[in-house]
């Protein structure tokens, strides 16, 4: 399925242990952020470039909702979600650190280009055959990270429902999840892979 993503939001914190790992207060409602269209690439097995001058640049894999159509409120996510993905929701570390010292907003530090790394979509089939997968980052063979959305403190329908009323969600629009604990450095020849249960679903190398 080729996308064209019209809008990628994406919620922060929302695995209590990824909080904690990067000493953040765990948030009583959804964190939204947003990336720019620019930062969307789609794995194929290729060198993807990302920053080599800005400091650290940690991965974070997520689940990836595809919206399919305009989006009510009261609308259910198996009512309005078509496809699923996974994605890695790419970090500047030291970036944002600095941004967050200033006060300032994160964008410089999550909406760089090749930032929003994804797998190609399949069938979304709601949150049952979710919770019976486990999502997993692999990094020249050793796995860095494995989550369940079973984990998230904010569950898909509140996260549609909060992008709705904040922001609005229609065709096209994609939603990053949250990322589980495990988060860390990218380094450059790294053979990145992302895996569904046992099933490779997208694979790159850092340039």
């Amino acid at each position: 399925m080729l996308i064209v993503p019209k809008n990628i939001y994406c919620i922060g914190r929302n695995y209590a242990e990824h909080a904690n790992e990067l000493g953040n207060d765990i948030p009583d409602q959804p964190l939204l952020f947003s990336k720019p269209t620019h930062a969307y690439v789609e794995t194929s097995n290729q060198i993807i470039n990302l920053p080599t001058n800005q400091g650290e640049i940690h991965y974070e894999i997520e689940m990836v909702l595809h919206v399919q159509q305009k989006v009510k409120k009261g609308d259910l996510v198996e009512d309005v979600v078509s496809h699923m993905a996974l994605g890695l929701d790419l970090t500047l570390r030291d970036v944002q650190t600095e941004l967050k010292k200033k006060g300032h907003p994160w964008l410089r530090a999550k909406g760089f280009k090749n930032s929003a790394i994804v797998t190609p979509f399949w069938i979304f089939e709601g949150n049952d055959d979710c919770y019976n997968h486990d999502f997993s980052f692999v990094i020249n063979d050793k796995i860095v990270q494995v989550g369940n959305i079973k984990n998230m403190l904010f569950p898909f329908q509140t996260i549609v429902d909060e992008c709705q009323e904040s922001f609005g969600l229609g065709s096209g629009d994609l939603i990053f999840t949250g990322t589980p604990q495990g988060v860390g450095p990218l380094r450059s020849g790294d053979c990145c892979q992302l895996y569904w249960g046992n099933e490779l679903k997208g694979s790159f190398i850092v340039a």
